[in-house]
């Protein structure tokens, strides 16, 4: 059995406590990701890792700089909106409308205790419905936001960029002798293909880029550089009309999600803020 992914000492786990050692009026970190290929050579839990990493980091630096509110890291939402994966067996997909049943009615929950809830994404196949649903929470007047796993200039799913975080998070799942390069056309030459077809017709290996010259080293800075983004974000409380965290010199997205945020697990991540 391969070791579970790197857990580094810092916040309060919610699985993990006992209901009276729950501090009223926290903030909590949901990470969300999905169950999907990354390739032969990435396991399909590789989102879910990336995105409960960068909350469970987060949460620790917020909890180390004393913010306001004590900060707490959820479970992760492990199921996410997956389809264009459906190709490849292992893929788990829950769809958009179960998915927005699940972030609400975690949000609902939550806010009878929680004060702030924030959503930290690792699959960009989510950021459709994470819009919607955040947007009717914050509608019904609940203090939730959501922001998203960035890998700025990155390829798009299964590449160098996740291949190197997993080989920083969790090495003993990735199966480096297995790699190889996928289509490595930019993601505007591959939208409507990925759109109208997924994944598997576009590369029948599932991955979108090239891993070759990964390292751990390189993800290990990605990570960090994502952390501080979202530390950033969360202590700002920022947002777009939909609820996305943003920086303060960054103008809010479009009002409707593109093409871009449909189409491909890290689509979003490099190319809409996602996660």
């Amino acid at each position: 059995m391969s070791p579970r992914p790197r857990r580094p000492c810092g916040p309060q786990e919610l699985e993990r406590s006992v209901w009276p050692g729950v501090p009223a009026g926290a903030s909590v970190l949901v990470p969300v990701g999905s169950t999907e290929q990354h390739g032969p050579h990435l396991p399909l839990n590789t989102d879910s890792v990336i995105a409960e990493s960068v909350a469970r980091l987060a949460a620790a630096r917020l909890t180390a700089e004393r913010v306001r509110r004590p900060v707490l890291l959820a479970p992760t939402i492990a199921y996410g909106a997956s389809g264009e994966h459906a190709g490849f067996p292992g893929t788990v997909s829950i769809g958009h409308e179960a998915l927005r049943a699940v972030l609400v009615e975690t949000v609902r929950s939550l806010s009878l205790w929680a004060h702030r809830i924030v959503f930290v994404n690792g699959h960009g196949g989510n950021v459709p419905t994470l819009d919607v649903a955040v947007g009717r929470l914050r509608g019904e007047g609940h203090d939730v936001a959501w922001l998203g796993c960035e890998t700025p200039g990155g390829d798009a799913h299964a590449g160098r960029a996740e291949t190197s975080l997993m080989l920083h998070l969790a090495p003993a799942d990735v199966r480096l002798s297995e790699a190889v390069a996928g289509d490595t056309r930019s993601l505007t030459s591959l939208m409507p293909e990925l759109v109208a077809r997924g994944v598997r017709a576009v590369s029948p290996t599932g991955v979108l880029g090239d891993p070759t010259g990964a390292t751990a080293e390189e993800g290990r800075a990605a990570l960090e550089s994502m952390v501080s983004v979202a530390v950033r974000r969360i202590a700002a409380g920022r947002t777009d009309t939909r609820g996305r965290l943003l920086d303060s010199a960054e103008h809010p997205a479009p009002e409707h999600p593109t093409a871009a945020s449909t189409a491909s697990p890290a689509v979003a991540r490099t190319k809409a803020a996602a996660p």
